[in-house]
């Protein structure tokens, strides 16, 4: 199903490592509230190269994978649990858990349930962004991810 990014959820969890969906479902998170832009992620390999004397073409095959960075933006409201959460996790080293669930549930099925996606990432800056008098004040905090990005695709059950 096509759906808009309109009543998506992002969460910040803990710093427990975790490997798998169901891992990652038991953990704690905290809604982040006031998201203005969810940014983007997904997979990319580096492209390692060699030039072979002997040959016409430049041989390429893939390497490291990198699942990047998210910039979320979100209003700035120190009231709220989830900003603080942001906030806190930017002034450590440790990667934290982070939970996007989409608002992309079937209309029908015993227990419709939306698309979520997992992954660990380290708040790697924040950085406010104040504009002009009639401008809210945002926040845009880096999130490297590092590791796998899980998906658990929406489902009637």
């Amino acid at each position: 199903m096509i759906t808009t990014t309109a009543l998506t959820k992002v969460s910040i969890g803990t710093t427990a490592a975790f490997t798998t969906a169901v891992a990652y479902a038991g953990d704690v998170f905290t809604p982040i509230g006031s998201i203005a832009d969810v940014g983007e992620a997904g997979s990319e390999s580096e492209i390692v190269t060699a030039k072979i004397v002997d040959q016409p073409y430049v041989k390429k095959v893939k390497g490291s994978r990198d699942n990047g960075q998210i910039e979320l933006v979100v209003y700035r409201d120190s009231a709220d649990p989830g900003y603080a959460a942001l906030v806190a996790a930017e002034g450590t080293s440790f990667a934290y858990n982070f939970k996007v669930e989409l608002n992309d549930k079937p209309a029908a099925g015993a227990s419709p349930k939306n698309s979520v996606f997992y992954f660990s990432a380290i708040v790697a800056s924040r950085k406010n962004s104040f504009g002009d008098a009639d401008n809210i004040v945002q926040t845009t905090f880096s999130l490297a991810i590092s590791g796998a990005i899980i998906e658990v695709l929406a489902s009637a059950t």
